[in-house]
């Protein structure tokens, strides 16, 4: 899954890649729109190439497809096939089949709206893959940027005497529109920004009650943020993660890659700041802390928290190998917690045992028993092995108490590890041969299923397990053997 803290890769305009006077590209045919970007280059010579787009390719050709006497009618079926599939634009070699750009070719460009760039003789279409690919950098550099500093400037936002109407400002600035915080019955509490007209508004309070959980149904029966588009104003709904009803909205005329990564921070801040507000909590953590660090037992300060008995969860996140603040602070909303610690490549946080604890995406999470504080240290090692299992497992959520105990749990883990190594030691120097077995066995064999989780073809994945069986000489077909290796790799 894509990392929601980072930016999409920004696409490039039409225009920045003519500009390069390396390349020596002219655009000949179709409308000269600064707004035409391209997503990527793909070289294809094939007379239909519908089937091979995605959409928003710069296709690159140099009409070895076209045959002797090709005319109008050829040119115009391909073309059309071109824009069906959402190219965003066609540039031709003049070279080596053809020596100038066939004028029918021209002729359905401009027919069709779809930009036709000739690529002079000297210029190799790798050589035009690779300066999209340099401009494609450069933007994602310069939208990292532009991210980062917007997240700084958020955090010192909410740091502020005046936290929400702060962090509304900075996000309106940085989006360059209207951001406002409505409050559970609705109301808009607070906004900073260009105010839009009436039809806008009145979109954008509908927008909001599309996330705004009514408290009637389960809290993942609506969706987390809405979007939509009214008189050319972009227009997008952030329920925030307290669970009390607040939703972040925000219009601006425009979409950046990176916005919705800014939202997103800001729309975690508010959650944070609004679920201290209307509850009260923040004051009662802030007694909580004062009056441990002046010598009171955890036992006697626990009730200023609220709620009797309590949750420990330990979360990872998925792909990265040590959460920031601002991430964990998200796994505390979403979570209905804002008692989070980050500590190394794991958070933690305590979750009230009235609040249900369900799967979050992009994290691996254990959680343990409910316990009082003073079980809350049994309860930290409870929530510890159940994130270990889960990761083993790649389960994304795994509760203490889930399983009972089991056969590999009789063996002692120093024993069990060792001979882990030895069973393993002839494929531990290559991963991916360890990966493509842990994922064949763990999805019962299967090629097909094993391919697609691992992202390559089939018959790389009969190789890898071919090389495997003849490197461990085993039978890989004995249901005893996989039952063997799948207990070792669970301890590598």
């Amino acid at each position: 899954m894509p990392d929601p803290t980072v930016p999409p890769t920004p696409p490039v305009p039409l225009d920045a890649l003519l500009a390069r006077a390396d390349l020596g590209l002219r655009r000949i045919a179709g409308p000269a729109d600064p707004a035409v970007v391209v997503h990527w280059a793909h070289t294809s010579e094939m007379a239909d190439p519908y089937p091979y787009l995605l959409g928003g390719e710069l296709l690159l050709s140099a009409g070895v497809h076209v045959p002797d006497g090709a005319g109008a009618g050829y040119f115009d079926a391909y073309v059309s096939r071109i824009v069906a599939a959402g190219g965003a634009a066609l540039g031709f070699g003049v070279a080596p089949v053809h020596d100038t750009v066939p004028g029918a070719l021209v002729e359905a460009c401009e027919m069709h709206g779809l930009p036709l760039v000739e690529v002079p003789p000297r210029t190799t279409f790798s050589a035009v893959a690779r300066a999209l690919w340099q401009l494609m950098a450069q933007a994602r550099t310069t939208e990292l940027r532009r991210v980062t500093e917007a997240q700084q400037s958020l955090a010192t936002a909410a740091a502020r005497p005046d936290p929400v109407p702060s962090v509304l400002q900075q996000l309106a600035r940085r989006l360059g529109g209207r951001a406002v915080l409505y409050g559970p019955e609705g109301t808009p509490l607070a906004g900073t920004g260009p105010e839009p007209g009436e039809e806008v508004r009145t979109a954008l309070a509908k927008l909001a009650e599309v996330v705004r959980p009514s408290g009637l149904e389960p809290s993942d029966a609506r969706p987390s943020s809405a979007s939509d588009t009214v008189a050319g104003v972009r227009l997008v709904a952030h329920a925030l993660g307290n669970g009390e009803g607040f939703v972040l909205g925000t219009a601006a005329p425009q979409r950046d890659a990176g916005d919705h990564t800014i939202a997103s921070v800001a729309a975690v801040l508010l959650s944070l700041l609004t679920g201290e507000r209307h509850s009260g909590s923040g004051a009662g953590r802030s007694f909580a802390l004062v009056r441990l660090l002046l010598g009171a037992a955890p036992v006697e300060v626990a009730p200023l928290l609220g709620g009797d008995r309590w949750r420990v969860v330990h979360g990872r996140p998925d792909g990265r190998t040590a959460p920031d603040p601002v991430a964990a602070s998200a796994l505390g909303a979403a979570l209905g917690s804002a008692l989070v610690d980050v500590a190394g490549e794991v958070v933690r946080v305590l979750v009230p045992d009235g609040r249900a604890v369900e799967r979050v995406p992009g994290w691996t999470l254990g959680v343990s028993a409910a316990a009082t504080p003073r079980d809350w240290p049994a309860a930290d090692t409870q929530a510890a092995r159940a994130l270990a299992r889960a990761r083993a497992t790649r389960t994304p959520l795994l509760r203490h108490g889930d399983r009972p105990t089991t056969l590999t749990d009789l063996v002692p883990p120093a024993e069990a590890e060792a001979h882990a190594r030895a069973l393993l030691a002839p494929i531990r120097r290559s991963p991916a041969l360890v990966d493509t077995l842990r994922t064949w066995l763990s999805l019962h064999g299967s090629w097909d299923r094993t391919a697609v989780a691992l992202d390559v073809h089939r018959n790389t994945v009969r190789q890898r397990i071919a090389r495997c069986a003849a490197l461990l000489d085993a039978d890989l077909d004995d249901p005893d053997v996989r039952m063997e290796l799948w207990f070792a790799l669970r301890r590598t």
